[in-house]
């Protein structure tokens, strides 16, 4: 928490959460030209910035791209202001939806979290049907293989799928990437978008990122937004704790 607070204490790097809420996805160059300073000045920053996981980065090519990751703000927000039953200030409430990304006309996602457990865990969690309904609620089903069928089958016995797609690319247990679209909207890739779990081990932990891209629109990124913390967290408790949280996790888009 003392890199959260040392992070957030210089004003250039409050702004540029900021311009990351605003807009994420941004690269190096773009940020140097929105502040009118030197790359160095903003690289160090950054690098502030992501030593206290303020920010997220995902590599596009030859470019890095940059997202405000929401979850030490939550921690504080969980510590110093719902503890003291103030439950309605949202002081850091705005932070918690990501912009759009700036490759891509269509909404992007980024979520970074820290788990204590092995890339090999959690890649079982991600992928193994009985361990994903009992922290999502949902059967992910699939030999995780790339060009594969995966579907995501309630729980109650009934066999719906209420999220279907394909794997594109499974490299165990470091990154899985598949496609998501509604059971009837299936046959349209127009309608499909696309999630990518990378899974890094850190220190003796692992850092787990979750991109969901090509969103449909923003009301599928409110929910992106709403859901995968839920979800994840639901994740990091069973793998940390061998418990779920006590509440049902959100729903995510397809």
């Amino acid at each position: 928490m003392d890199k959260v607070f040392k992070a957030l204490s210089d004003d250039t790097r409050r702004r540029l959460l900021d311009t990351l809420h605003e807009r994420g996805g941004q690269t190096l160059g773009e940020l140097c030209e929105r502040f009118e300073m030197t790359r160095q000045s903003v690289t160090q920053h950054l690098g502030v910035l992501e030593a206290a996981n303020l920010i997220g980065s995902v590599r596009r090519g030859r470019e890095k791209l940059h997202y405000l990751n929401p979850v030490p703000l939550h921690e504080v927000q969980e510590r110093w202001i719902d503890k003291f039953e103030r439950p309605r200030l949202r002081v850091l409430g705005a932070v918690k939806r990501q912009a759009e990304a700036a490759m891509t006309d269509k909404p992007t996602f980024v979520y970074v979290t820290y788990i204590a457990s092995t890339p090999e865990k959690v890649w079982e969690a991600l992928t193994d049907a009985d361990l994903t309904a009992a922290y999502w609620g949902h059967r992910n089903e699939s030999d995780w293989r790339a060009g594969s069928r995966w579907a995501h089958v309630r729980t109650d016995g009934s066999g719906v799928a209420d999220v279907v797609g394909r794997v594109v690319e499974s490299e165990p247990p470091a990154r899985l990437v598949t496609t998501w679209a509604a059971p009837d909207e299936e046959s349209r890739e127009d309608r499909h978008s696309r999630v990518t779990f990378d899974i890094r081990p850190h220190g003796g932990i692992v850092r787990l990122t979750v991109t969901h891209e090509d969103l449909n629109d923003e009301g599928e990124l409110s929910d992106a937004s709403a859901g995968w913390p839920a979800v994840l967290a639901n994740l990091k408790s069973l793998l940390e704790t061998g418990q779920v949280m006590p509440q049902a996790p959100w729903e995510v888009p397809s």
